[in-house]
């Protein structure tokens, strides 16, 4: 169990790094053109925060204990094919839903 005071510190801490974080960009870079080769790589920031927010979850989701469930992982690559064949993350996403649904309906 962690203290109160404590949990408040690290909660106080957090807010001013992510305000700082902010700042930075959009208080003192703001009105400042940015070089190519920033905005090259943060076109990619997307990119790379969905898989990370996704990949444990469907590889060791917390309802099956952490054991990896053929379920989800095959909506997910079903939901990643149809996303890259559709150019489209609303037909990824309903693609991956649809499985999701399906298999809850029609157990294996």
């Amino acid at each position: 169990m962690i203290d109160k005071s404590d949990l408040w510190i690290v909660i106080c801490a957090l807010g001013l790094g992510s305000f700082g974080l902010r700042f930075v960009f959009l208080g003192i870079v703001g009105d400042r053109a940015m070089p190519e080769w920033l905005l090259r790589h943060l076109r990619y920031t997307a990119v790379a925060i969905m898989p990370a927010l996704v990949a444990p979850l469907v590889l060791w989701p917390t309802a099956t204990g952490g054991n990896t469930d053929p379920l989800r992982l095959s909506a997910a690559v079903l939901a990643l094919a149809a996303a890259y064949l559709t150019k489209s993350v609303y037909g990824g996403m309903g693609a991956g839903a649809l499985v999701m649904l399906a298999g809850a309906y029609w157990p294996v």
